[in-house]
């Protein structure tokens, strides 16, 4: 028998547009024999679902698996590209199988993941499985990621939202009974809903802080409507005095100067960016400036309130003011204070994925010509 080097494979995969695998699995078969692995892979459909390889798979499901002992739970993300597959009950039991083998898995990260021995059938890989269910449903998938959270001395509860849209797994410390899964539940559900990035404050980095102020700093310095008054009306000043603005933007001002509240609804775009440009040529005098300092910091702290999970208000709170962190320290107290949320992993099926837009008579003309 031929030996299979990596420069054939490579040569193969190029070719055909499939996986590395089915290409050494093919050339295997045919002892190296270039055109009879192409007809191998054709056979088998792994060219033809290579072929849908450059389509935007976005729709899609996400599922959660979880082990008896509450100790263990894995969330995955498999993308379709149409909703409608989305509902195909082939499809939601292919998810349920993908976050089955998550739940089990070793893998580190999705190449190895992709590698892994199926679930249900050991004698084939879990891109096999995939390719199998492209060829059965006639649509690009994709397994997008995956997340495992094992907590070994702590909880996991999880909760789906819109039937698979968005996932949610919490991890929790505290006394495993039917109040703290409650409450656990009642987390995950806010996680859903609010999309916080972390726990609590303290996880935020210095550098993603820092970060998070400098493009607070320039964005507020790229809004001049935004800004504090005295610092408008000092732009203002200079964009006249260096005669920045049209004789038309000048007279808007005259007549609109007593309530600059509507100012920014009449001046023209040109004179918006003068104003922003200005600003930012003078970024190292406002860094220092305390009404500006003042701005960005109530900035930010917005912003932290709103990616922190602890800082968000309790979507179930009566008085509508309750934080989560007050919610949190609540039930612990209600449960003798073992409770606390160390960890929260959310999930939504497209999260990030630029979306085509399709213009369905386009396509029908298309087709037609």
């Amino acid at each position: 028998m031929a030996a299979i080097t990596a420069a054939m494979v490579k040569e193969l995969r190029e070719a055909s547009g499939a996986g590395m695998m089915e290409c050494k699995k093919a050339l295997t078969e045919t002892d190296g024999d270039f055109d009879a692995a192409i007809e191998v892979l054709k056979k088998s459909g792994a060219m033809k679902a290579a072929k849908k390889a450059s389509r935007i798979a976005a729709e899609g499901l996400c599922a959660v698996a979880k082990k008896d002992d509450g100790k263990t739970a894995a969330v995955v993300e498999v993308n379709s590209e149409t909703d409608f597959v989305a509902k195909n009950e082939k499809f939601k039991d292919f998810v349920t199988r993908v976050a089955a083998q998550a739940l089990e898995s070793g893998a580190a990260d999705m190449d190895a993941f992709m590698e892994e021995k199926w679930i249900d059938d050991g004698a084939k890989t879990v891109r096999e499985a995939l390719n199998d269910m492209v060829l059965t449903i006639g649509e690009k998938l994709d397994i997008r990621r995956f997340k495992k959270v094992v907590s070994a001395d702590g909880l996991v509860e999880s909760y789906i939202h819109g039937g698979g849209k968005i996932a949610v797994i919490v991890e929790a410390q505290g006394e495993d009974k039917a109040e703290i899964r409650e409450a656990m539940k009642n987390i995950a559900m806010q996680v859903a809903a609010m999309s916080p990035q972390y726990v609590k404050r303290e996880d935020i980095s210095a550098d993603e802080l820092a970060k998070m102020k400098e493009i607070t700093i320039d964005s507020s310095l790229n809004d001049p409507a935004s800004l504090p008054k005295p610092i408008l009306q000092k732009l203002i000043d200079k964009a006249l005095a260096d005669k920045l603005w049209s004789d038309e933007d000048v007279a808007i001002y005259e007549e609109k100067k007593s309530n600059m509240n509507f100012l920014f609804n009449f001046l023209s775009d040109a004179a918006k960016a003068a104003l922003a440009q200005l600003a930012m040529a003078g970024k190292s005098d406002y860094v220092n400036d305390k009404i500006f300092t003042g701005l960005v910091d109530g900035r930010v702290s917005k912003q932290v309130k709103e990616i922190s999970l602890f800082e968000q208000v309790y979507v179930k709170a009566e008085d509508g003011k309750q934080t989560v962190k007050q919610y949190v320290e609540q039930v612990a107290k209600a449960n003798g204070g073992s409770f606390m949320i160390t960890n929260v992993v959310r999930f939504e099926t497209g999260e990030g994925i630029e979306k085509r837009e399709e213009n369905f008579a386009e396509e029908v003309a298309k087709q037609m010509q």
